[in-house]
């Protein structure tokens, strides 16, 4: 390609490398992102990103290949994802509450040449990589000059970034479906940036505004919240990921006047019952979103009554949609409580029956989506990536209904998935974990309301022979996946109940056990 033709591609794209570098062009002096008693200018964090864009080149890094973050929240772990972006690489940001084989399973899948790890998981990702050839950045301070992150800030020869298009992958972001096998979606740079501008219309993000979220940064709706402010120029608080505090949160939330907040339900609901939150302490504080899971009516009304200055969105999407699809706003947060609002700019809608015939108007049918949001599909998983797209339109697996004036409410999910203080459980992951018990012949595992979860997993068990102890079980399933997702109850039946053609009842299940999901 001559100097002429590349100069002209180049000026066609707007990816998520080349925002920061623009957005310090304009406001180089401008925090950009705070975290604790760090903070980094805008310029700050485009040098930094330059440099360590170089260091993953000098470690073999090239265009379209993956590094795996697996880290706490940090500025690293943004750092990171931008540094790669710079060169055209993909972050495949990896959850850190995962055991070890889950870490090496997603390592291997995605083919990661680089991980890029926090110095509490360095044992972790070091057993992972075990049987890869991919290499560690740690933030570990006894990490070899060759493996550590902070050298590497420091040593990285600076990359002015690579010529990248809209259409290749940014994240690769790991979701499960029905099989409980971990897949993951492919984003690309235009999917996130198209994901930015549709924020920038339906919130409104503007250049003085300050970010401050619960969500870890390993899920796309932490790296979608902090994106907006990287774009527009304002300032983007990262949290750490454990310990959240109720009150602590409050005064951070006064002390940096935060504009816009995210935080799941149960989160609201501690900060709305801490005794330190007033309207007149956080009087910057202008919009609050909330999303995840269900959010209970109790919940809504609190808030209301504690901060009733704060307009309150209810955001709705999935990782496969880089991620919002919906928004229900503020001015119709009473009169449409419990509704996921209407779909935002630059995603289209229809709700569909099992023959992908559009469904009437107070009727449940599937929520399928079109339009440039839409994942380009599963990571070498073709068979996955048709079953979403049959019929052209990607399929959400919520079953929903649309009422009169156009507003989606969520009332049931054909994949099962448990969500529970905001983390995605698929019981057929749980469900095999069980299976591998001697004892264990059949298993049903199910959500039930929780008043602090709002959901919490149950496992319902027939064995053959001798019955174990409910709490070995549990802690059979806690040595092999990540902790939280755990049966917080085992329930032991002589057989599960199943229809006709052998599928498990998990309505039935739901009913009957629903009064276990405990007390707060």
């Amino acid at each position: 390609m001559s100097d002429a033709a590349t100069a002209l591609e180049r000026s066609r794209y707007l990816t998520l490398g080349e925002i920061v570098s623009r957005t310090a062009r304009r406001r180089p002096d401008h925090t950009a992102l705070m975290f604790v008693d760090e903070s980094r200018t805008f310029a700050e964090l485009d040098e930094r990103m330059a440099h360590l864009a170089g260091a993953l080149v000098a470690r073999g890094v090239q265009r379209g290949d993956r590094v795996a973050i697996l880290m706490f929240n940090c500025v690293e772990f943004v750092e990171t994802f931008l540094a790669c972006h710079r060169i055209g690489a993909c972050a495949v940001p990896i959850n850190f509450r995962l055991a070890a084989t889950e870490v090496q399973h997603q390592v291997l899948h995605s083919g990661a040449k680089v991980v890029v790890v926090d110095a509490q998981l360095d044992a972790v990702a070091r057993e992972a990589i075990m049987s890869s050839d991919a290499v560690l950045l740690s933030k570990s301070p006894t990490a070899s000059p060759t493996e550590s992150l902070a050298q590497a800030f420091v040593d990285g020869p600076w990359i002015e970034g690579a010529i990248v298009t809209e259409d290749e992958l940014a994240f690769l972001m790991y979701t499960s479906g029905t099989t409980g096998v971990p897949k993951a979606a492919m984003l690309t740079h235009r999917n996130l940036v198209t994901n930015t501008t549709n924020w920038l219309v339906e919130v409104g993000v503007g250049q003085e505004d300050v970010w401050f979220s619960g969500l870890p940064l390993f899920h796309i709706g932490g790296i979608n919240g902090i994106l907006p402010f990287l774009y527009t120029g304002g300032t983007a608080i990262i949290t750490p990921s454990m310990g959240f505090d109720a009150a602590q949160t409050v005064a951070n939330l006064a002390a940096h006047d935060v504009t816009i907040c995210f935080f799941v339900p149960t989160q609201w609901e501690a900060i709305c019952e801490s005794v330190s939150v007033t309207q007149t302490q956080l009087p910057k504080l202008a919009r609050g979103l909330w999303g995840g899971s269900q959010c209970p009516l109790s919940t809504l009304e609190l808030i209301a009554t504690t901060l009733p200055r704060v307009g309150i969105y209810n955001a709705f999407g999935q990782t496969e949609m880089s991620s919002n699809t919906c928004f229900l706003k503020p001015e119709d947060s009473i009169r449409k409580r419990g509704s996921v609002g209407k779909a935002v700019v630059n995603v289209e809608v229809r709700i569909v029956d099992e023959g992908m015939n559009d469904v009437t108007d107070g009727t449940v049918g599937e929520i399928v989506y079109r339009g440039p949001t839409v994942m380009k599909g599963y990571f070498n998983d073709v068979d996955a990536t048709a079953a979403a797209f049959e019929g052209g339109w990607f399929h959400s697996g919520d079953l929903v209904v649309r009422d009169a004036d156009g507003y989606i409410t969520v009332v049931d999910r054909l994949k099962d998935m448990i969500i529970s203080g905001g983390e995605n459980i698929y019981p057929a992951e749980v469900e095999r974990v069980l299976l591998e018990h001697p004892a264990v012949t059949d298993v049903a595992v199910v959500g039930v309301p929780h008043p602090k979860w709002v959901e919490t997993p149950i496992a319902v068990v027939v064995c053959a022979g001798s019955v174990p102890e409910e709490d070995e079980l549990i802690e059979f399933v806690k040595g092999r996946i990540a902790s939280y997702k755990k049966p917080s109850r085992i329930i032991f039946v002589d057989e599960l109940p199943r229809n006709a053609a052998g599928k498990v009842l998990r309505r039935t299940l739901r009913e009957e056990y629903v009064d276990l999901g405990g007390t707060a």
